[in-house]
């Protein structure tokens, strides 16, 4: 049964970051040895870990786009589903990559500042493929690469047994058919932390690239953090998490379908309701029990839901929107009537992942197919970063172009020499007053 508690009791520890990864020096080990051995260590870590010998880890392009016929062919429905989610991701995501402009200005006479956005050349994915193969996260972290205008976008996603019979490089269907509909370069049959490693530091058959994206078990959030400055990545995400914040006007059944939607991603995952109604609370919490009884994943939503589920009952709306600013969640839920209040919590909130605004606005929506991303900030991480976007892939870099002889670059000549004088820094001040001769 989930907690329900008053907000005076709410302990601190709540607060705090959730860390489930902790130091694995495992990780480090074949990281190390990929970046040594490169293909050789990588067949030896599928055998090993994933009980599959390979003769390559490409998947080949014509298999790609025969698992994405074969959808279109069977399984209509999804491809289409599939299709729509990419389109809107793309829409999105090209608004954003509108926002970043480039620009050149004249601060002083003769001193003209810049800035340019830059891709970068390749990107890498990384899409589990455990017990639920991730086909929708295909969708969230190669769409806003393309968007961005990357080069060239792989993906590593763990490899299944070729049905052919032979050890040619396979993959999950779902996910090899996603590959092809969003339009990735190349594929790659490689799992865990040994994919990270390969797109880190490049081996024989894969290519190093610039920026690591996507979400994985513990190994490949531990390898993500360990290779991060060799190269770029998005976030460590944790287990996911919910909060919503509903009054009287809210729909228990739906809150509940929301509270659990979460849980059953992860025993470890944290749904949260903050809630003025002790009625609501209550209704709720039996709406849960209900709906626990008829769900297929009722085993791991159970345990999320009984660990690290809660129901919060709070004085006001503001003190719950207070709540929500403490805790940063990943995904935030306003289940209240349109109107003045519900405009005044939004603005209130400003520590999320992203938010859901209005009874209809389901969080879910925002995982498939709302045009948003889902790879969001976990562990009150959203406290000062935002979700995968274009952002990840762009460098803002900045220009200097100067007119010596206007008063402003000469201006700009006489500090710099000042202030390399005062530093101690011999070579810098001639540098500058070379400038002014």
């Amino acid at each position: 049964m989930i907690k329900i508690q008053k907000y005076e009791d709410v302990e601190e520890k709540f607060f705090s970051g959730r860390e489930f990864t902790g130091t694995i020096d495992s990780v480090q080990a074949v990281l190390n040895d990929v970046k040594e051995r490169g293909d050789v260590a990588l067949a030896e870590y599928s055998e090993k870990f994933d009980r599959i010998a390979l003769s390559s880890f490409e998947v080949k392009s014509e298999v790609l786009k025969a698992a994405a016929d074969k959808m279109k062919a069977e399984r209509k429905e999804l491809f289409d589903a599939l299709s729509y989610s990419r389109d809107l991701a793309y829409r999105f995501a090209k608004a954003q990559r509108e926002c970043f402009t480039d620009f050149e200005i004249e601060l002083e006479s003769g001193v003209f500042t810049g800035q340019k956005n830059i891709a970068v050349e390749k990107a890498g994915a990384y899409v589990p493929a455990g017990r639920f193969p991730l086909v929708s996260s295909v969708v969230m972290t190669v769409v806003p690469a393309k968007a961005a205008g990357v080069g060239e976008v792989i993906l590593c996603t763990p490899p299944r047994a070729n049905p052919n019979g032979t050890n040619e490089p396979y993959a999950d269907e779902n996910i090899m058919a996603a590959a092809y509909i969003c339009g990735v370069n190349r594929v790659f049959a490689l799992g865990g932390a040994q994919a990270v490693a390969a797109m880190a530091f490049g081996s024989q058959s894969v290519p190093k690239v610039d920026v690591i994206v996507g979400p994985g078990n513990k190994f490949v959030a531990e390898a993500k953090r360990l290779v991060y400055g060799n190269v770029g990545i998005d976030m460590i995400a944790g287990p996911t998490e919910v909060f919503i914040i509903a009054d009287e006007s809210a729909n228990p059944e739906w809150v509940a379908a929301d509270l659990l939607a979460q849980a059953e991603h992860d025993v470890v995952a944290q749904p949260i309701l903050a809630t003025t109604s002790e009625k609501m609370a209550k209704e709720v919490a039996d709406e849960i029990e209900k709906q626990l009884s008829t769900l297929s994943t009722v085993e791991t939503a159970r345990k999320s839901i009984d660990n690290y589920g809660r129901i919060i009952v709070c004085a006001s709306l503001e003190q719950a929107a207070e709540l929500a600013n403490r805790k940063a969640p990943e995904h935030l839920e306003l289940a209240l009537d349109s109107g003045e209040m519900r405009d005044k919590i939004a603005s209130m909130c400003r520590n999320y992942g992203s938010l859901f605004i209005g009874h209809e606005s389901a969080e879910v929506f925002g995982d498939y197919a709302a045009g948003l991303n889902h790879t969001l900030p976990t562990s009150s991480s959203a406290r000062f970063t935002g979700g995968l976007s274009v952002r990840v892939f762009i460098k803002t870099v900045t220009t200097l172009r100067t007119v010596s002889s206007r008063e402003g670059a000469m201006k700009s000549a006489k500090a710099a020499g000042i202030l390399g004088d005062a530093e101690g820094l011999a070579a810098h001040a001639r540098a500058a007053r070379l400038r002014l001769s």
